[in-house]
């Protein structure tokens, strides 16, 4: 009769664990919030790349997590990455850049 006592207490002890565990999120995930603001972010990003003049012709990738636009791929000079750089950072919900661009 102990022995089942015990068992019993361990199996409610590890359900109540495994329970909690799965409610904690994981701070490498992002909610579904979050993953929306980061696709607006980012095709807005997009869009004010490619109506600007002097950027249009270059293939630059854009990608965000958490309000972290990255920026990379190769453009011809300094100016053209400082103007993408500034095109980010005028983005509402932006929270830094990381730049990746090459000048080559």
């Amino acid at each position: 009769m102990k022995k089942i006592s015990i068992v019993i207490h361990c199996l409610v002890v590890l359900m109540l664990i495994a329970a909690s565990a799965s409610c904690i999120s994981a701070a490498t995930q992002e909610s579904a919030g979050e993953y929306i603001d980061d696709s607006v972010i980012t095709t807005k990003v997009k869009s004010l790349l490619a109506e600007d003049d002097f950027l249009e012709s270059f293939q630059i990738s854009v990608e965000t997590y958490k309000g972290a636009v990255q920026l990379s791929g190769f453009v011809d000079s300094q100016k053209a990455v400082d103007k993408a750089v500034q095109i980010v950072k005028s983005v509402k919900g932006v929270k830094s850049v990381k730049n990746d661009l090459i000048v080559k």
